[in-house]
């Protein structure tokens, strides 16, 4: 991802995968992919684990971009409902939502669609914060 968009670097689980971060702001984190053969499962269809991370990516992202620098969070609980299925050539969107945020919990929505705006799944998910990096995360 470049830098100089502002854009967050991605992992490399994310790159490996062939997401895309195409809007990061504050309270805004769009996370895209492409679905190729390669994405699919043994239904022929996007296996759904792409459309848990597309989800859990664009949500911690949105609750990452309101975060103090200092500050760390990290998925606590995420339940997806997966509505439609894709398949390759079908480009998903994934957006994320804080819904409440509190001193150590933040409340999270997503909505997953296809970029003729089919809604193909949607999430809502509990983030753990803490004010400063947790020492389990350092070193």
């Amino acid at each position: 991802m470049s830098e100089e968009k502002g854009l967050p670097r991605l992992t490399q689980l994310a790159q490996t995968i062939g997401f895309e971060v195409t809007e990061f702001s504050e309270g805004k984190c769009v996370v895209e992919c492409e679905i190729t053969e390669g994405h699919l499962n043994m239904g022929g269809v996007a296996h759904g684990g792409i459309h848990a991370t597309l989800l859990d990516s664009a949500m911690g992202g949105t609750l990452v971009s309101t975060l103090a620098k200092e500050e760390w969070c990290a998925t606590a609980q995420i339940d997806i409902s997966y509505l439609n299925s894709v398949g390759a050539g079908a480009r998903l969107i994934a957006t994320g939502e804080v819904v409440r945020r509190g001193r150590n919990l933040a409340h999270m929505e997503g909505r997953l669609v296809t970029a003729d705006g089919m809604l193909v799944a949607t999430a809502k998910g509990t983030w753990a914060v803490w004010v400063d990096r947790p020492s389990s995360q350092t070193g």
